[in-house]
């Protein structure tokens, strides 16, 4: 057998030492993930009141919320950071970063929002919204149209994106590093698209417990990555609504839930 020519194999090292550049990155991203985790478990101990748990002022609660994505978000977005990493032309080591940047940023504005809904909700509706009487209903209601939200269109849209994000990436490009921020941001409106249902949830189950917490990332990680992708879509119906029936039939039969007292207000 002959051996490899010197120009077979000229470009291996390059390409090489990329292939390693970002595999390192991806290290990097879980290595993130990894030191959220830990944190917001140590920042939410005691912290969990069950479903509709109060979020305490904007500020404590938007830090913690960027701290709860980045963990429970970073490991399936790096594949898509990878990628852009691989196909961009901007070599600043910042343009990876920044891409993630983009992407929490645009989770971060999503947290604002759910933050104003429930200051909102909580203003109009008073007492009502309490866990022994409306609370427990929404809760589970929140639940049941998150696992039909699985089945819809745009569901099916925003998963594509996620998970064959190059098309995504070449037709909206922007170079340069306001254009990773900006990029970043927009595959971040596309996994919000994709997953507010699902945070949605974590609110009605108890947005401070780390069970629920890992239990949703976990649910999000199996949908963009795995490849059986019906099958994974029809599972995470019957789970959300299993839990959605309990939640409304017998929630003490639910294990990890902190079942609020009575009278307790939502988000208060």
């Amino acid at each position: 057998m002959g051996s490899a020519s010197p120009e077979g194999t000229a470009g291996l090292g390059p390409a090489y030492a990329a292939a390693r550049a970002r595999l390192g990155l991806v290290a990097a991203l879980f290595a993130v993930a990894a030191v959220a985790w830990v944190w917001t478990a140590h920042e939410m101990r005691g912290m969990d009141a069950g479903p509709w748990t109060g979020l305490g002022s904007l500020g404590w609660f938007l830090g913690i919320w960027v701290v709860m994505m980045a963990a429970m978000m970073l490991p399936s977005v790096a594949p898509t950071v990878s990628l852009y990493t691989r196909i961009t032309k901007e070599r600043s080591p910042l343009s990876p970063w920044l891409f993630t940047a983009g992407y929490l940023l645009t989770w971060a504005v999503a947290g604002l929002a759910a933050y104003v809904l429930g200051l909102v909700a909580t203003s109009v509706a008073g007492g009502t919204l309490a866990w022994d009487r409306a609370g427990h209903a929404l809760a589970a209601t929140t639940l049941l149209v998150a696992a039909g939200y699985e089945l819809t269109p745009l569901k099916d849209i925003c998963l594509s994106k996620c998970r064959s994000p190059l098309g995504a990436l070449l037709g909206s490009w922007r170079e340069g590093l306001t254009g990773a921020v900006r990029m970043g941001a927009r595959n971040g409106a596309w996994c919000v698209g994709c997953c507010w249902a699902l945070m949605a949830s974590l609110f009605a189950l108890g947005v401070m417990s780390v069970f629920w917490m890992a239990l949703v990332a976990g649910i999000i990680a199996v949908e963009k990555t795995l490849p059986w992708r019906r099958g994974v879509t029809y599972a995470t119906v019957v789970l959300l609504a299993a839990i959605g029936i309990l939640l409304l039939v017998a929630p003490d039969a639910l294990p990890w839930l902190t079942v609020p007292s009575s009278g307790t207000m939502p988000m208060g």
